[in-house]
């Protein structure tokens, strides 16, 4: 993995409160699975659920009345969007965010327009075969883990229903661009993403980092859209860092 750093940091340790995991698109806590296990043996752990609401401010209101007072953020695909949503709504409560393969950007007219083939296959039987297609082949890196983060990642998605991915296809449909929040970002950032990502490629995770005052741009070469289940231990290892930054 190459890391940048993008500003020196200073300051006294600080109280971080738990590490709050989001999950991606059609996505649970298994997503997280191997740095949960990792992060529990010394760190409070939670898993949030980004599976209520239509809309990006929907999902994060109902989790800021869940949420601790204070805690650090990761988000990948579309729980980063939800992470840049809580990061606007309540800056003071979150103490560092990490953003894994997702994007600032709203989405474009022909991005949401694409869109409406999955919802309607979704709600006509086709669930399992969409998710399927969304991630391969430009989502995940090559190799023999391949097949089984595929298996994993359409096992989740079956799981969580077709309602569950209208509701979410909905909410990227509508995110709003959230470059400005990021650049009054004021809390250590880590921006994550896998060579072998067409989905959210590194040239936009780049341009995130560079919106960041405090981001350090790390690229996993040998993983795709997925990095927490294709390559767990560097996924894990960048996560570790950034936790432990002043």
């Amino acid at each position: 993995m190459r890391c940048r750093a993008r500003a020196p940091r200073s300051g006294s340790e600080e109280m971080l409160g738990p590490l709050v995991f989001l999950p991606d698109l059609m996505c649970d806590a298994r997503l997280f699975a191997p740095q949960i296990a990792a992060f529990s043996r010394d760190t409070a752990v939670m898993v949030a659920p980004v599976t209520q609401g239509e809309r990006m401010e929907e999902i994060a209101s109902a989790l800021l009345t869940v949420l601790p007072s204070k805690f650090a953020l990761a988000g990948a695909g579309l729980g980063g969007n939800v992470a840049m949503e809580l990061l606007r709504r309540a800056p003071d409560r979150i103490t560092r965010i990490a953003l894994i393969a997702t994007t600032p950007l709203a989405e474009t007219p022909q991005e949401a327009a694409a869109r409406e083939p999955q919802i309607i296959g979704a709600k006509t039987g086709r669930l399992n075969e969409i998710l399927r297609d969304m991630l391969t082949p430009t989502g995940l890196a090559p190799g023999p883990g391949r097949v089984g983060v595929l298996q994993a990642t359409v096992q989740m998605g079956t799981d969580l229903g077709p309602e569950v991915f209208v509701r979410q296809s909905r909410a990227l449909q509508r995110r709003r661009d959230q470059q400005a929040t990021l650049r009054h970002c004021k809390v250590p950032a880590l921006v994550l993403c896998g060579r072998h990502d067409m989905l959210a490629p590194v040239k936009r995770h780049s341009f995130m980092a560079e919106l960041i005052p405090q981001a350090e741009l790390g690229v996993i070469e040998d993983a795709g859209h997925v990095p927490s289940l294709e390559t767990p231990q560097e996924c894990t290892d960048a996560l570790r860092a950034w936790m432990k930054q002043p």
